[in-house]
C-alpha cells in the first residue's frame, strides 16, 4: 500500500506530503489520521525546527472525502471542536508549535482549504487555485475557515468566496493577501525550503514565542493585545532569554547587508 504520508527530513526541515493523488489528496480517516501525527511527531522532533506541507500532485488537497463520509468514517467528524477544547488546539492539527509553511501545489478546496488556512504562510504555485465548496455540498466549516479566512482576505471577500463556492487562482489570491508569493510550479518547495532554512538561520525560540504571541493576540481586542505582547517581552527578558545581544546584532547587520 502507498504510504499516504511521505515525509523528508533535511536540514532541520520537514517536508510533509499528502500522498493520495488519484483522489486529488482527498481526506478520508486513514489520511487524516496520518497526516495529524506526522505533524504532531515532528513537531514534537528535536532534530526538526520548521514544517513545510505540501500535496501530490495534481493537488494541495481537495478536502474530505465524501465517499468516505457518506460511508461512515467517523474519524472525518471527530475533528470538529468543542466548546470546552482550548482554542489552541481547534483547527486540523491542533497546537503546532513550529512554524508550518504550506506550498500550495493545486487545488486547495473546502476542507483542504482550511489545512491550508491552519499554515502560518502559504506560498503557492501558479497552479494554487482555492475554493470553499461548503454550502455547495450542503456541509459547514468547522476547521476554523470562517475565522481564518477573513482575518487573510477581508470579510467581505470570505462571505463571496463561501456563498459562490467560486474558484480564485493564484494570482487572485496573492492580490487578496491570502498567499505570500506565487513561484513557478516545478520552484515551489525550493522557494519554500528557502524560507524555511531563513528560519532555521534564526532563535528558534523567539521564533516559536513570537508566533505563540500572534496566535494570541488574534483571540484579543486592540488593546488588550498591546497588553499581551509587553507582558510577554517582559517575561522575556526577565526569565533570561535575552543572550548575546550584541553578537546577533552584528550578525543581523551583516545578513542586511548580504540580503541589500
Amino acid at each position: 500500500m502507498t504510504e499516504l504520508v511521505l515525509l523528508e527530513v533535511a536540514d532541520r526541515v520537514a517536508t510533509i506530503t499528502l500522498n493520495r493523488p488519484d483522489a486529488r489528496n482527498a481526506l478520508n480517516g486513514d489520511l487524516l489520521d496520518a497526516l495529524t501525527s506526522t505533524v504532531a511527531a515532528m513537531d514534537a522532533d528535536d532534530g526538526v525546527d520548521v514544517l513545510v506541507l505540501t500535496g501530490a500532485d495534481p493537488a494541495f488537497c481537495a478536502g474530505l472525502d465524501l465517499k468516505a463520509v457518506a460511508a461512515g468514517d467517523k474519524r472525518l467528524m471527530e475533528t470538529a471542536p468543542t466548546s470546552d477544547m482550548p482554542v489552541p488546539d481547534r483547527g486540523p492539527f491542533g497546537t503546532v508549535d513550529k512554524p508550518l509553511i504550506g506550498a500550495v501545489n493545486g487545488f486547495a478546496i473546502t476542507g483542504g482549504f482550511e489545512i491550508a488556512l491552519a499554515c502560518d504562510f502559504l506560498i503557492a504555485s501558479e497552479n494554487a487555485r482555492f475554493a470553499d465548496t461548503h454550502a455547495r455540498v450542503g456541509l459547514q466549516p468547522w476547521w476554523g475557515l470562517s475565522v481564518l479566512l477573513p482575518q487573510a482576505i477581508g470579510v467581505r471577500r470570505a462571505r463571496q468566496m463561501s456563498a459562490t463556492g467560486n474558484f480564485i487562482d493564484a494570482r487572485t489570491a496573492l492580490e487578496w493577501g491570502l498567499v505570500n508569493q506565487v513561484v513557478p510550479h516545478a520552484d515551489l518547495l525550493g522557494v519554500a525550503r528557502r524560507l524555511a532554512a531563513d528560519i532555521v538561520s534564526g532563535n528558534q525560540a523567539a521564533v516559536r514565542r513570537i508566533l505563540k504571541t500572534y496566535a494570541e493576540n488574534e483571540l484579543l481586542d486592540g488593546h488588550d493585545s498591546w497588553l499581551n505582547e509587553s507582558a510577554v517581552a517582559e517575561a522575556w527578558v526577565s526569565g533570561g532569554q535575552v543572550t548575546d545581544l550584541e553578537a546577533n546584532r552584528r550578525a543581523v547587520i551583516a545578513r542586511g547587508r548580504e540580503q541589500a
